[in-house]
């Protein structure tokens, strides 16, 4: 089973935007659409709506900045001060060009920071390879397995005995 992608995102622009590329890079990790910082919190935290939900953190978190009730620094903030949370790949994924923005996001410890294209073609391609980086290339931190790819792990650590 795969870890989802957990997609933070208010405008059903954007948000329907994301799903399609993220479709289109066919990546088989369930993307998990909440609309506020408040739910993103919840969501991570097992509250509230999602208090029934499996264990496990996403394989990333695509942040947008700004949201509805708590922006997007204050989950950041909220997800690098849990040390359960801290080592979830996050990225900021928002039109914001504005260097306080970026600059704020890097010393709250986000991952990578993507301002959106405007053009669909190029939108696509982003979030595409943002996707395929975070939940299928990148290496996970110690003590959390990537899925998917844990079969040849455990045939290699086999191998060793």
């Amino acid at each position: 089973m795969l870890k989802p992608i957990l997609l933070v995102e208010d405008n059903p622009n954007d948000l329907e935007l994301t799903l399609v590329a993220l479709e289109r890079s066919q990546l088989a990790n369930e993307v998990i659409v909440v609309r506020d910082g408040a739910e993103a919190v919840d969501y991570l935290f097992r509250r509230g709506l999602y208090a029934a939900r499996p264990d496990g953190n996403p394989a990333v978190i695509l942040l947008d900045l700004k949201l509805p009730k708590l922006n997007g620094l204050e989950v950041l903030k909220i997800v690098r001060d849990a040390e359960e949370l801290r080592s979830v790949p996050t990225v900021m994924l928002t039109s914001s060009r504005e260097e306080p923005d970026l600059a704020s996001a890097y010393q709250l410890g986000v991952n990578a920071y993507v301002v959106k294209p405007v053009e669909f073609r190029d939108f696509v391609a982003a979030i595409s390879e943002l996707g395929i980086f975070w939940a299928v290339l990148n290496e996970p931190p110690p003590g959390s397995m990537r899925l998917g790819t844990s079969r040849r792990v455990q045939e290699r650590q086999e191998e060793a005995k």
